[in-house]
């Protein structure tokens, strides 16, 4: 198809593509489309496949053109777009998240005259990377402790306690396991809301998120009872966030839990390669300490970013933020076994004016990255992607044949590459440029996603 086409750069990383199909391949188009009717259309007088293509024209022009002129379009721009993609640079290509707009409102197809039209589109950003050399940068950083270490093993006792039914006539105490039936009421104080369900189980342990810990205590299995509740201003369920409801609670089922002490059985039963306590207390501080190097090298590129972000502005398209957005929802979503809209629903304004902000910033950061490995030229190769793979599987105690299996695909090695590019520009921004420690938070304040 010998159609030409000019690139315009627009506001906010959008472009115009103009497009000149010549009145030659107008016709070829045409023509074939009405062949194809020919063969399959059917009009009183004439056999199928037999209709003479004047007739058609003569019954049905407009409408024949207007068919037309959507195939020529969408022939084209997949001709430019998927079929000969290097006559676009990356730069100028559509992203996947956003459809090319046509911009003539009232475009006609005339035969006799080379058809143009315009498509505007989101592109990826221009990235002009500012100073990312020579920068000095503080980042916030932790260490591991006794406390951190002792509260795994408190936890390590949790998961191996014995849970065993508590008597009839028992009373619910903090530490035990309860579950029970619950109905949250509409204001009127009489319907359940959708929220209500039945048997929710959890530790009473202050940290399930209706926080009825406190309502439940001296309950007995098989008693109801009837309060006022009032919601906290962050609850999750928007619906409920600040609301003082009437709640009925049926307590349906207590079990207590018999905890191990933390001595050398306890270690030995959590995996035979430990046959002391002390064996558990130093995997868990190198576990820890392990995470807590990879999170501060996190920390250290995230404060050169900033840095770097402040120089290197990036104007974002409103579909790549979107997209961003909308992923995390998913995963959101995924996390907690829901629909996507449903998360969305329960979603404030404020939260996500915060989640939109994060995803500029991650995109921003990503952007940079991107460009600084192409300028740099970094490039992965087959040889380090197959020793990436052998630190995966000795990583997670997986058989290196399995890791193989489940990287056996264009896409799948593709981003391992991309990973493996990605370490390697971090690794350059960080030997080039200064770091020191600043603020100390606390481990587990410092290990959580928020830190």
């Amino acid at each position: 198809m010998a159609i030409s086409k000019k690139v315009e750069r627009l506001e906010k990383s959008n472009v115009s593509l103009s497009i000149t199909v010549p009145k030659e391949d107008v016709r070829v188009q045409y023509n074939d489309m009405l062949k194809e009717y020919t063969k399959t259309i059917q009009i009183p007088g004439f056999r199928k496949g037999h209709v003479p293509k004047e007739v058609l024209e003569r019954k049905f022009s407009d409408a024949l053109k207007g068919d037309a002129l959507g195939r020529i379009i969408e022939s084209t721009l997949k001709n430019i777009f998927e079929d000969d993609k290097e006559s676009l640079p990356r730069s100028e290509r559509p992203l996947p998240y956003a459809s090319p707009e046509l911009q003539e409102e009232d475009l006609k197809l005339d035969l006799e005259q080379d058809l143009q039209f315009s498509v505007v589109y989101d592109v990826l950003p221009e990235v002009k990377i500012g100073q990312w050399k020579g920068l000095k940068a503080e980042y916030v950083y932790a260490e591991v402790g006794n406390e951190e270490i002792q509260k795994e093993l408190e936890e390590i006792r949790e998961r191996n306690a014995i849970v065993m039914d508590r008597n009839d006539d028992a009373c619910a105490l903090k530490g035990d396991v309860a579950t029970i039936d619950y109905q949250i009421m509409e204001e009127d104080g009489v319907t359940p809301m959708s929220i209500s369900r039945s048997d929710f189980s959890f530790s009473i342990d202050g940290k399930n998120m209706f926080k009825f810990d406190d309502d439940i205590i001296r309950m007995k299995k098989g008693e109801t009872k009837e309060f006022e509740k009032k919601f906290d201003e962050d609850f999750f369920d928007p619906s409920l966030a600040g609301k003082t409801r009437k709640v009925r609670i049926t307590l349906t089922a207590l079990k207590e839990k018999k905890l191990p002490d933390l001595d050398d059985d306890l270690a030995q039963d959590v995996d035979e390669k430990f046959n002391t306590l002390d064996d558990l207390k130093n995997s868990v501080k190198d576990r820890f300490n392990k995470n807590l190097e990879a999170r501060i090298k996190e920390k250290k590129i995230g404060s050169l970013l900033d840095l770097i972000m402040e120089n290197t502005p990036v104007v974002l398209p409103e579909s790549m933020i979107t997209s961003e957005v909308e992923g995390r929802i998913r995963r959101i979503a995924r996390y907690y076994n829901a629909n996507p809209e449903l998360i969305m629903q329960m979603t404030d304004e404020a939260k996500m004016n915060e989640m939109r902000e994060s995803s500029q910033k991650a995109l921003h950061s990503r952007m940079i990255l991107e460009t600084l490995m192409e300028e740099q030229k970094i490039e992965a190769t087959d040889e380090e992607a197959e020793k990436e793979l052998e630190q995966i599987a000795e990583t997670n105690g997986a058989d290196i044949a399995e890791v193989k299996k489940h990287y056996d695909n264009e896409q799948a090695m593709f981003y391992l590459k991309e990973d493996i590019k990605e370490k390697k520009i971090v690794d350059i921004l960080l030997s080039e440029n200064t770091l020191k420690p600043g603020k100390k938070e606390n481990y587990l304040a410092f290990m959580s996603d928020n830190a």
